[in-house]
């Protein structure tokens, strides 16, 4: 039965849950730039040596005058009730997101979610089953979609310009700066993650299904650890190994490692934080006890009868997508490197400019290509936003707790969207352990 709750007050009132690298966007936003509207009313983490690191920065930084209530998660029904809190945002580890998002649909509060919504499909199906029961609402933060470039191709695509689309070619890279850090920190897991078929490529399975409009049906794929872990290095002829980073000799001049010493927000967030919880975020990546993949390939078909391929690659020297659509009237081809970073560090790595501009861009702005059929290519000019993710960090925020706007492109993702996302990983995942191809609506029921 839904909850009811007094709407007197003057400013939401919001609790997050999860205090690592990825909270900062919503802080950030509720404390600064929604701080009218909104109230961050509460925190919520395994580690109160993290979530003091974050009051201490949200005071010097941001001016905020009193510490912002903090609890563990065994309080979390406690705080709220005690805050009235109207929304829950769920920043936390991914195997631990359904826990919040049921919870807190059934203590009356709507949610917001860091993708992926969650990682196989038992937990994705308890969430559409709370959410049902209890009327609430579920937005899962899908940050691509508002970058303007994105946007673009959605624009594109439904005006027509190459028809009905008839397959999809796509292939994300993640550079050696971005791609490692996942094989340092809790994704290294999959149990913790869904492995990067889930945790990373539900923003790329999302930016598909949103772009040609369908969902996804049967889905067949390999993946493997091919570059990656201990086993990979030696065959390399790499003998030299070490379990984590800090304060290791070898460690020092290994461009595959990171000094959380170095960097103001990596030492606060993690070093200085573990002996709380015992999580060492700056394990090797060439390490034991790697269970995720480091390169996927995947074949999916959709309900519109389109077919993609998609390959992601964690090892890449560049960073970036390249995407081509074909149509019953033409093809349109992108491709977008993007600056690379490690989550949670305010280092910059200097990285060099690597792109093929001619190909890329036109006036110092990126283009795509437009082929119809029996016409001469055209270089269409594509936006570029500014900001974490192209652009769409900012405009996520603006939509999540800015005044409402038209959507006529359907920008805002609820549970539905989430769950469609993920299936195309979980599937993947599944078809990588059997080798069959794989039915999404033989995971979740909707």
């Amino acid at each position: 039965m839904k909850t009811t709750r007094s709407k007197t007050k003057t400013k939401r009132q919001y609790a997050i849950v999860g205090l690592g690298g990825r909270s900062f966007m919503f802080t950030h936003a509720l404390l600064k730039d929604y701080k009218d509207r909104a109230c961050l009313a509460a925190l919520c983490d395994i580690n109160q040596t993290r979530m003091n690191f974050w009051n201490q920065k949200f005071a010097t930084d941001l001016k905020v005058p009193q510490p912002i209530p903090t609890y563990r998660p065994d309080q979390f029904d406690a705080m709220i009730r005690k805050h009235k809190i109207d929304t829950v945002i769920v920043t936390s580890m991914d195997r631990t997101h359904h826990r919040y998002i049921i919870r807190a649909m059934e203590l009356g509060c709507d949610v917001i979610t860091e993708k992926p919504m969650t990682i196989d499909a038992p937990r994705c199906q308890a969430i559409l089953d709370a959410q049902k029961a209890t009327g609430r609402e579920i937005r899962v933060s899908f940050n691509y979609r508002y970058a303007p470039h994105n946007l673009k191709l959605r624009e594109l695509i439904s005006q027509g310009v190459i028809g009905r689309v008839l397959s999809i070619h796509f292939e994300w890279l993640l550079d050696t700066h971005h791609g490692a850090d996942y094989f340092r920190r809790w994704h290294r897991d999959k149990n913790n993650s869904g492995g990067l078929m889930v945790h990373k490529a539900t923003h790329h399975f999302d930016l598909v299904n949103w772009w040609i409009q369908s969902l996804p049906e049967t889905v067949f794929a390999f993946g493997k650890l091919g570059f990656y872990g201990r086993e990979n290095a030696e065959e390399r002829g790499q003998l030299k190994f070490y379990d984590r980073c800090h304060e290791n000799p070898l460690a020092q001049n290994d461009p595959w490692a990171i000094q959380m010493d170095k960097s103001e927000y990596l030492k606060g967030l993690y070093l200085n934080a573990e002996h709380e919880d015992g999580y060492l975020r700056d394990q090797s990546v060439f390490g034991h006890n790697i269970s995720i993949e480091d390169d996927m390939a995947v074949l999916v078909r959709y309900h519109s009868q389109a077919l993609m391929t998609y390959h992601l690659t964690t090892y890449s020297p560049w960073e970036g997508y390249r995407i081509a659509f074909n149509g019953t009237e033409g093809r349109l081809e992108f491709n977008l490197e993007e600056k690379s970073y490690v989550s949670g560090s305010d280092q910059d790595f200097n990285l060099p400019d690597r792109r093929d501009t001619e190909s890329i861009e036109m006036d110092n702005k990126p283009v795509c290509l437009l082929r119809r059929q029996w016409c001469k290519p055209v270089k269409v000019a594509i936006p570029q936003g500014q900001g974490g993710h192209g652009g769409g960090d900012e405009r996520l925020c603006a939509d999540l707790f800015g005044d409402p706007q038209p959507d006529p492109f359907g920008l805002r993702a609820n549970q539905i969207d989430g769950a469609r996302s993920i299936l195309t990983g979980v599937a993947a995942n599944q078809s990588f352990r059997t080798g069959l191809p794989v039915r999404i609506d033989d995971l979740v029921k909707f």
